[in-house]
């Protein structure tokens, strides 16, 4: 009887390591340089890196077909051409190339490209949109794995990672990672405290409050040295984990980090599909680039509309619907349709792109009451930039935007309402010649809304690219 019970477990292991699924690749990372200004581009290799953990994508859609991003990146087998792995994505320094600045000096950016590991060598091919907003191959470098000089070190987690929610497997989930920066070690718990607060206003937000099952997010906070982050227009300087900083182009809610090999090095430790910075701040202050990052300044008056709305910018490559207030970057030379899924220059109303969301017997264009938005608008920027210039506390400007709330909210949701889908001009941060899908939408404004119709399928549509199974042949 012994024996046979043996031999029936001895079966049982079999059975069941003969069903399990592959273990998943490593998860390798290209790190490079990207140098340039308003007119050349330069790409030079700084390292290749094999992260810690195993690789959390979707292994069902390894192939992206979404369109998006103003960069596009592929794994191609070097010995068949068979493209492994592909995604969009934008960069810090593609939004760059578009300021003041890039027509008058260059600076170098760097930046990192992650794929699951290769079995043998790959071509990485970079891609950039053309004048015609079509892909062109930009650069190329080859990754072998043989190579002795793919850094394989082993290194220590920065912090304790914090398993914020857990729904499933890494690989069928979206993984988004809530990142701390100017925590310090004593305010480690606020950090918790904070990204538990701002999710609950992610996930109670369409369509992410019907999809939460479909994310895991994890929570990693390296202990800064002093609170709080760098805001060089009032003199603050700190040297922070993640190099997080307001005026970021000269913007001064503008929040990024130009330190992209810290924090790769520091979100290697835990797996992720999106990433999102908290940063330790009271002032109004946020960034979010598509396939990069998304920042916030956790204790900002307006941080949970801040985090959703950047979010969008990082998550699903969401334009910014707004066009009335000042921006650093310079105004598009022609007029051709954005890739971007919420913004249009409606070139041939028969043909445009969200046409099958459109309210029936709506004009394109829509009217609405653009001209009193823009008086209003120009006042409230006067007002602002009156504040900023006097070191006005944050509560002045708190002020001043509840009153601007109000107001867009007596405008916007009128003549047509705010749920109407039509193509209402104004967007992509000009005036004329770029529309948006709906007259308010959290891409556009403060006041308290949903994503409008478009934004809502768009960020489905990303979520389904990292869960879903496979499209049946």
């Amino acid at each position: 009887m012994r024996t046979l019970v043996l031999a029936v477990v001895s079966w049982l292991g079999w059975m069941a390591a003969a069903s399990a699924p592959p273990a998943p690749p490593r998860t390798w990372r290209l790190d490079y340089y990207h140098t340039g200004s308003a007119t050349a581009e330069i790409f030079s290799v700084d390292r290749v890196v094999v992260e810690p953990l195993p690789w959390a994508g979707n292994p069902a859609h390894p192939v992206d077909t979404s369109n998006l991003g103003k960069y596009h990146f592929e794994v191609v087998e070097a010995a068949g051409g068979r493209v492994l792995y592909s995604r969009g994505f934008s960069s810090v320094f593609g939004e760059w190339e578009t300021t003041a600045e890039a027509k008058a000096v260059s600076r170098t950016f760097h930046e990192s490209l992650r794929f699951p590991e290769p079995s043998g060598p790959v071509r990485i091919v970079l891609e950039k949109r053309d004048a015609g907003n079509r892909f062109r191959e930009a650069w190329s470098t080859t990754v072998d794995p043989a190579d002795m000089f793919v850094d394989r070190a082993t290194r220590k987690a920065p912090a304790r990672l914090l398993a914020l929610e857990q729904h499933g497997d890494p690989a069928a989930k979206v993984d988004l990672l809530m990142l701390g920066d100017g925590y310090t070690a004593a305010e480690a718990e606020k950090f918790e405290r904070d990204a538990r607060r701002l999710l609950e206003v992610l996930f109670s937000t369409s369509p992410f409050r019907e999809r939460r099952d479909d994310f895991n997010v994890w929570g990693l906070c390296p202990p800064a040295p002093d609170s709080g982050i760098s805001r060089p227009s009032t003199g603050v300087h700190r040297r922070t984990p993640l190099g997080t900083s307001y005026d970021a182009f000269g913007s001064e809610r503008y929040v990024l980090t130009f330190d992209n090999r810290a924090l790769r090095e520091i979100a290697a430790h835990a797996p992720y599909d999106a990433v999102e910075i908290l940063v330790n701040g009271q002032t109004y202050g946020g960034g979010g680039i598509f396939g990069q990052y998304a920042t916030v300044a956790a204790d900002s008056l307006w941080a949970p509309y801040i985090f959703v709305h950047e979010f969008g910018h990082h998550f699903a490559a969401l334009a910014d619907e707004y066009y009335a207030s000042d921006v650093a970057y310079l105004p598009a030379a022609a007029r051709v349709e954005p890739w971007e899924p919420n913004a249009t220059a409606l070139l041939d109303p028969a043909t445009l792109k969200w046409g099958d969301l459109v309210t029936p017997g709506t004009p394109l264009p829509t009217p609405w009451h653009k001209d009193a938005f823009e008086r209003h608008a120009r006042d409230v920027q006067a007002k602002r930039r009156a504040l900023r210039a006097a070191g006005r506390p944050e509560a002045e400007m708190d002020a001043l935007f509840r009153v601007q709330r109000e107001e867009e909210t007596r405008l916007l949701h009128g003549e047509h309402g705010p749920l109407v889908v039509g193509a209402f001009e104004g967007a992509h941060y000009e005036a004329l010649g770029y529309y948006r899908p709906q007259a308010d939408c959290i891409m556009f404004t403060r006041n308290d809304v949903p994503f409008c119709a478009v934004c809502r399928r768009a960020i489905a549509a990303v979520i389904d690219l990292q869960t879903r199974p496979a499209p049946s042949r």
